[in-house]
């Protein structure tokens, strides 16, 4: 037994001599080490929601019928749109008193629904969403911390003083598509509620314009009401408006007084179109821009009534009742900055005399002009873009210099007129011209002449032959990209087309053949109609595209045969054949 005994001696000698067994590598799964913390549970998020941050809940879309359980307290953002909620319970509601945004738009939520005592913990709340609900009636208190409120495409008849009043941080209010009438704003609707900057009423059945409205206001959309007059100083304390809305309404010239907008200095959009307005109204104040008097009743415009607005840029006046004394001489001088003046769809028999010199586009589709004097332009040289469509003007009655002046011209729409040739003496500068729709025979090469930057050309709707283009008509025009020559009586394609050609309309003739040289002079063709025409299947050579690398569709539709387009497989892309 001494065996055993000196060994166990030994053993214990060499284990204090080596020290304790070391435990690296080594960790016990159950027990945490000192000085490290256990992992946190997971947070609670309610069932299907996401909830990609500790504040943010959001349970978009998911077809909810009933409020979801297990919402963290501390949610600052909970996102409840697009689902079929019908009401919220107060007990679920009343304890989120962290949430700074609630969005409930697009649900089924009632007024009876919404309690208005869920609300008075919500402290912190700056945004609110239940646009596109059935509320009948806003809710009678929501939190004073509140910045943006969309109550939009409801039902509501009512509003109530503290729904809105006593905010001193609200910004946006949003009651657009509702059925609101005067009666169901209290006149303290905003009181105390000095910040707001826009205010949306469009769309509901007020009469009059909302007398206490804030004077902070900056956006006011009040279009598509009943609106037939603005009580008198109802706009005097809105000084920092900038945009009002008052289009499709019912305002006639008693609506208005000589105060209505004078008090608005800092006004630059003014939309009045759709209402009964015989005369432009008095008092506009300086700082206006636009001015839109579209589709009204407006038969004269008299320059006294616009000299307070000399920074005006934008006049529309289009479908109203002008006829040929409508626009007097010298009417829109005052209007020394005027850079857009729209009249179409009026009656005048001609161009406004005296038009302001720095104006740079000029509506005058839709009316009676049917003559163009040598000077009838003059007074306008940094015209930009002309619009005479469909007017009743002549080729003989046009000037062979009424478009000289217009040096800076670039854009010039005669059609839908009476015109038999291309005008003379086009300012060498455009980029588009359109003729569609006139009674062109011929096309002359003198007539285009000088127009080397034409980008785009509109022949369409005319009455020209191949034999009525005379040799050279394309020569000059280097930049010509879109060439439409649709709806005439062409009966192959007019030969030596401009080089630079990329979309080239030629459907609704009555072209029968392409040869093999159709399109040598376009090699950088992309776009072809040539739709409705008379071709058959042994009607285009198979030589007819392969000088056309960039050729993209070819549009061969409604012809009496199908039509097959095979390009070389060296081509990067096959135009697209059409059939009938």
């Amino acid at each position: 037994m001494a065996q055993p005994s000196k060994l166990l001696s030994l053993l214990l000698l060499l284990l204090l001599l080596l020290g304790p067994p070391t435990t690296a590598g080594m960790e016990d799964p159950t027990f945490p080490h000192l000085g490290e913390s256990s992992q946190p549970p997971p947070r609670a998020c309610p069932p299907r929601c996401s909830c990609p941050r500790a504040d943010t809940v959001d349970c978009d879309g998911l077809d909810l019928r009933v409020f979801p359980h297990n919402i963290t307290k501390d949610a600052q953002q909970l996102s409840l749109q697009n689902n079929q909620l019908q009401e919220l319970p107060y007990n679920e509601l009343s304890r989120l008193s962290s949430l700074r945004t609630l969005n409930l738009h697009n649900n089924r939520i009632s007024s009876e629904g919404l309690p208005d005592e869920a609300f008075e913990s919500l402290t912190q709340l700056q945004h609110i969403y239940v646009a596109h609900n059935k509320l009948s009636v806003a809710p009678q208190f929501l939190p004073r911390s509140l910045r943006v409120a969309d109550l939009a495409a409801n039902q509501v008849t009512e509003i109530f003083p503290l729904t809105f009043g006593e905010k001193p941080e609200l910004r946006s209010v949003y009651l657009h598509n509702n059925q609101l009438s005067n009666a169901g704003l209290p006149p303290d609707a905003f009181h105390g509620s000095e910040a707001i900057t826009t205010l949306s009423l469009s769309n509901n059945q007020l009469s009059y314009l909302p007398p206490s409205l804030p004077p902070s206001l900056e956006r006011l959309h009040l279009q598509n009401n009943l609106i037939s007059k603005v009580p008198r100083g109802a706009l005097s304390r809105q000084t920092h408006l900038r945009e009002l809305y008052l289009q499709h309404n019912q305002l006639t010239d008693s609506g208005l007084d000589a105060t209505t907008f004078s008090k608005l200095h800092r006004l630059e959009y003014l939309d009045l179109s759709h209402n009964r307005l015989a005369t432009v109204p008095t008092g506009l104040p300086r700082t206006l821009a636009v001015l839109h008097l579209g589709r009204n009743h407006i038969q004269q415009v008299e320059a006294a009534r616009l000299r307070g607005a000399r920074g005006l840029r934008y006049l529309l006046l289009q479908h109203n009742q002008l006829g040929a004394a409508g626009l007097p001489a010298g009417a829109l001088r005052p209007l020394r900055g005027l850079h857009t003046l729209h009249v179409y769809g009026n009656r005048l028999e001609r161009v406004p005399l005296a038009l302001p010199r720095r104006l740079q586009s000029l509506m005058l589709p839709h009316n009676r002009v049917a003559a163009l004097g040598a000077r009838d332009l003059a007074a306008m040289p940094g015209l930009a873009e002309l619009n005479l469509a469909y007017n009743r003007l002549a080729s003989a009655h046009v000037h062979h210099r009424a478009f000289r002046p217009l040096r800076a011209l670039r854009t010039l729409d005669l059609a839908g007129n009476q015109l038999t040739r291309v005008p003379t003496g086009l300012p060498a500068g455009l980029h588009t011209l359109r003729l569609q729709r006139n009674q062109l025979r011929t096309l002359e090469p003198e007539l285009l002449a000088g127009l080397d930057q034409l980008r785009e050309l509109s022949l369409a709707h005319n009455r020209l032959r191949v034999g009525d283009i005379e040799p050279g008509t394309w020569h000059e025009l280097r930049a010509l990209q879109v060439l439409d020559l649709s709806h005439n009586d062409l009966s192959f394609v007019p030969p030596d087309l401009p080089e630079a050609l990329e979309e080239l309309h030629l459907q609704s003739n009555r072209i029968s053949y392409v040869g093999p040289e159709a399109f040598l002079s376009t090699p950088s063709l992309r776009v072809l109609f040539l739709r409705a025409n008379k071709l058959h299947m042994t009607s285009i050579a198979p030589e007819a595209f392969l000088g056309l690398p960039h050729l993209r569709v070819v549009d061969t539709t409604g012809n009496p045969e199908q039509v097959l387009i095979r390009l070389p497989p060296t081509a990067p892309h096959r135009p697209r054949a059409g059939g009938p």
